[in-house]
């Protein structure tokens, strides 16, 4: 497989001959091999590790606002199905408004109009709008939540977010940044019926979504710190997230 390196001189060391050690035409269709085959284990399993769902046994559910309308349908589904006394809808300014102008032209705003037409109850729902427009709306969202938690004295030890598809993963990353250790963040991912998800490489709406995610993701992981909203206004502590 390999081959090896030898030295040796001539004509008082004028000259150098060398043999140079390298990888034969079978080491090399071997490491091409072991490529390819990681190649195809990322392909097959960054879908799922993007699109996770880890729901906790909590009476808190939260809907990010700006999802499309299949998952508002499921984030209303998710609620009568399960043990929830409250929904809310998190989200800031619409894309295309030129920034903040009110609450209700917030995408929590609109999620929370979606659910109502989809049978939940106005006196369930709580419209928590973030301000923010542009970099860091998901971290803002979940700061905005936190505060309200905090402004209207509402202890909350865990809570589920739903949310779309493949940014479920970055969703449940930015919410327990913005909670921090105290609160526990369950996430429930809802598939966009558009594409297969085993099958995400074939649609043009699964590539976008996976490529423009994963990038998202590992920017939000490793990379990420928040320009604005990372001072605890109740505690004067700095978040998780800004340390």
């Amino acid at each position: 497989m390999f081959s090896y390196e030898k030295s040796s001189q001539k004509f008082w060391g004028i000259l150098t001959r060398r043999e140079r050690l390298g990888l034969s035409w079978f080491g090399r269709l071997l490491v091409a091999s072991m490529v390819m085959l990681a190649i195809c284990v990322v392909i097959l399993n960054v879908h799922p590790f993007l699109a996770i769902t880890n729901r906790l046994n909590t009476n808190i559910l939260v809907v990010e606002g700006w999802i499309q309308r299949y998952a508002i349908r499921a984030g209303a589904d998710e609620f009568n199905s399960g043990s929830y006394e409250r929904i809310f809808t998190t989200g800031g300014p619409e894309n295309g408004g030129g920034g903040y102008i009110n609450d209700y032209q917030t995408s929590a705003s609109v999620g929370a109009d979606a659910l109502k037409k989809f049978g939940i109850s106005d006196d369930l729902i709580q419209v928590v709008p973030s301000r923010v427009i542009g970099r860091d709306r998901t971290y803002s969202s979940a700061v905005a939540l936190r505060e309200w938690f905090h402004e209207h004295n509402m202890p909350v030890t865990s809570i589920n977010v739903l949310t779309e598809d493949t940014h479920a993963r970055r969703t449940r990353l930015l919410f327990q940044e913005a909670f921090g250790n105290t609160v526990e963040v369950g996430i429930i991912s809802v598939r966009n019926p558009d594409y297969k998800p085993n099958q995400w490489w074939r649609y043009s709406e699964g590539v976008k979504d996976v490529l423009s995610e994963g990038v998202a993701y590992l920017y939000a992981k490793f990379f990420f710190y928040p320009s604005n909203a990372s001072h605890d206004k109740k505690t004067g502590r700095t978040s998780p997230a800004a340390r």
